[in-house]
């Protein structure tokens, strides 16, 4: 269903720089944005979460580690 939504300027461009580093059109992007909050979709944390359910104790640990560059942000990643 169409909807017309009005987002300031800058905003916008925000959206748009985010959607193209994700390589996802601005719709998409937002739809995705929607989604998360709505609960509608699995973030990654909770995917990592559930399969490292059957890991051991090392296991885990060793991919939480390794995962943790993930959740680093650069001055870079949002220019």
């Amino acid at each position: 269903m169409p909807m017309s939504l009005r987002i300031p300027p800058e905003k916008m461009e925000l959206i748009r720089k985010a959607a193209r580093r994700a390589g996802k059109t601005r719709s998409a992007f937002l739809l995705e944005a929607v989604d998360e909050k709505l609960g509608l979709s699995v973030s990654r944390q909770d995917t990592i979460r559930r399969m490292a359910g059957w890991l051991s104790h090392e296991e885990a640990e060793e991919l939480r580690e390794s995962l943790a560059i993930l959740g680093e942000v650069h001055a870079g990643d949002w220019a």
